[in-house]
């Protein structure tokens, strides 16, 4: 099995492997700060890569600003679903 490991902030990491089987479609959120947000959505314009205020993609193009904070999804090349949050939800 090959893993290509991702590495991220604060001693985290996401390995993904490689598969000739399915695999469900999953959401993956990271609570960023202020500036993590802005240098991941400058490369997320950059890249022209889709975006979308919400899960259900109806608000494309769009950052959410839920509970004071800021928020955009984003597909993997799988079709994963990834979110970025400056606020915790359920912060206010």
């Amino acid at each position: 099995m090959h893993f290509l490991v991702v590495e991220l902030s604060n001693r985290v990491s996401i390995d993904y492997f490689e598969t000739d089987e399915d695999i469900a479609i999953q959401h993956f959120a990271f609570l960023v700060t202020d500036e993590e947000f802005d240098a991941a959505f400058e490369l997320i314009r950059a890249q022209e890569i889709s975006f979308w205020a919400d899960p259900a993609r109806t608000k494309p193009g769009e950052i959410n600003h839920h509970f004071g904070g800021r928020g955009v999804y984003f597909a993997d090349p799988d079709g994963h679903l990834m979110e970025l949050i400056t606020t915790p939800y359920g912060s206010e």
